[in-house]
């Protein structure tokens, strides 16, 4: 795991459940010789961008100098966002793309289209192509998706990984943000930058009045007693209650707990943890029960939750109650 990357879920192409990408289906199926007939038109692979509106809600967030945060709005500032994300996960990380990406030199999938987008933009950066005018430089993102988006089309990304029916069930009428595709330009990853970032998803999630934030979280590597020491600590010290605790998938559920609480040095553990896991963990996001590992990004996934409840107070009075501590 990199500093501020976080990503949905991967599938492994055969029992894939209810919410899985079908674009990372049909690559890992094609890998293994496997044809899914009726599973590949490009309508569902690489569907239609819309324009993207909130009514109510000014698309610019925030500011901090020349960094802004803003909520995307055409599908152009969403394929910025797309080209952002293949710059950290393929070429930066150790992510493997698919031919589809490849070729486009994005990080696309179906969800795009239904999920809303928010962007860092540094206006004192240009970002320079052949015959076109020069345009502030993306340089950081997060993929937002509501619950009532979520049911009215493909169900969450994070069920290609964890069981979100008993947590969704045992919540039900809250409404429920998933935070995904998470990442920054490596020059800016600093506390501004992650700070402008959360302003943004706490004046939507007033806007919207969310109830709980969910999603999954990434550590680097795929081999679980390499990570035993962070994952260890999640399990034994941020453990999330059983109402909020998703489990890992059956066949993919990776044991957490991999050292004894008594053999955890907190400190050590503390320190081996991305930085995003790290914020999570600052403002009282708690974690699922098992982890995932998914070798086509190289990486260990853990399932973090966030009820709103939850936020210490401390970081409520730091972006303010109304979410107006940064406004431009």
């Amino acid at each position: 795991m990199v500093p501020f990357l976080t990503r949905g879920p991967a599938g492994d192409g055969r029992d894939a459940p209810p919410g899985i990408p079908l674009a990372r289906l049909l690559g890992r199926a094609a890998e293994g010789g496997i044809h899914l007939k009726g599973l590949t038109q490009p309508s569902r692979l690489f569907p239609r961008l819309r324009h993207f509106e909130t009514p109510g809600l000014d698309p610019v967030l925030g500011r901090i100098g020349s960094l802004e945060v803003r909520l995307a709005t055409t599908p152009k500032e969403v394929k910025r966002a797309q080209r952002l994300r293949y710059r950290v996960f393929y070429e930066e990380m150790a992510a493997v793309p698919t031919g589809l990406a490849l070729l486009k030199r994005r990080d696309v999938d179906e969800y795009d289209a239904v999920c809303d987008h928010l962007l860092v933009i540094d206006h004192a950066a240009q970002e320079a192509k052949p015959f076109r005018k020069p345009k502030p430089r993306v340089v950081g993102t997060y993929r937002l998706l509501r619950q009532d988006q979520a049911d009215r089309h493909f169900g969450f990304y994070t069920a290609g990984e964890y069981d979100l029916g008993p947590v969704l069930e045992a919540n039900a009428g809250k409404r429920v943000l998933e935070l995904g595709r998470s990442c920054v330009l490596k020059p800016y990853r600093t506390k501004r930058t992650v700070e402008l970032l959360w302003h943004g998803i706490w004046a939507y999630v007033l806007h919207h009045r969310i109830d709980a934030m969910l999603g999954c979280a990434s550590l680097e590597g795929t081999d679980p007693d390499r990570l035993a020491l962070p994952l260890s600590f999640l399990h034994h010290f941020a453990r999330a209650p059983e109402g909020w605790r998703a489990r890992a998938l059956p066949g993919r559920h990776v044991a957490m707990d991999r050292l004894s609480r008594e053999a955890i040095d907190p400190k050590a553990a503390l320190q081996a943890l991305p930085p995003l896991i790290k914020g999570y963990l600052r403002v009282g996001a708690t974690f699922g029960d098992g982890a995932v590992v998914d070798h086509q990004f190289g990486t260990t996934d853990v399932f973090v939750v966030l009820p709103v409840e939850a936020i210490a107070k401390r970081y409520i009075g730091h972006f303010g109650a109304e979410a107006g501590r940064h406004a431009a």
